[in-house]
């Protein structure tokens, strides 16, 4: 079987990652919107809003990580949020989700971060077993947080 390679995404792949978006979406009961528009936008550029991290074997992608930047402004400090970990169902269970969290992690730490966040559904035992087997510890509950939604067609952006 031939090696998988995990590396940053590239424009060409983004039309394979957008079903996969969907499925995990879908997994977690949500009905995605995202258009392959959108996540062009947000993962491309000088400056992109996201990083997509894929696995990839003999030009088929197995699954990806998608890192959104985080801060603590008052101390200075950098922090990333793997906001997505997803493999096909047909490629779990061969590693492929730990390279994908060691790919972050490394990531992460290039670009100055001091610390990574990772949340799962309360349910999903596997998957906060397999974080804490990569080093990651549990957090405690954040205090109150508060949300305000904009609409859409603020600043010209859909």
């Amino acid at each position: 079987m031939p090696d998988v390679s995990i590396r940053l995404a590239e424009a060409k792949e983004l039309p394979d990652v957008l079903p996969m978006i969907h499925v995990l979406a879908a997994h977690h009961h949500d009905t995605s919107t995202l258009t392959l528009d959108a996540l062009k936008r947000d993962t491309l550029g000088d400056t992109p809003w996201i990083t997509l991290i894929v696995a990839e074997q003999s030009e088929n992608l197995l699954g990806y990580a998608a890192l959104c930047p985080l801060t603590q402004l008052q101390f200075g400090v950098r922090g990333m949020d793997m906001h997505h970990l997803f493999v096909k169902p047909s490629a779990r269970g061969q590693g492929i989700g730990q390279k994908l969290i060691t790919a972050a992690i490394d990531h992460s730490k290039r670009q100055g971060c001091r610390y990574m966040m990772v949340g799962t559904h309360p349910e999903n035992k596997a998957a906060q077993a397999m974080y804490l087997t990569a080093g990651f510890s549990e957090a405690p509950a954040p205090g109150p947080r508060f949300r305000m939604k904009f609409d859409s067609t603020c600043a010209g952006h859909p």
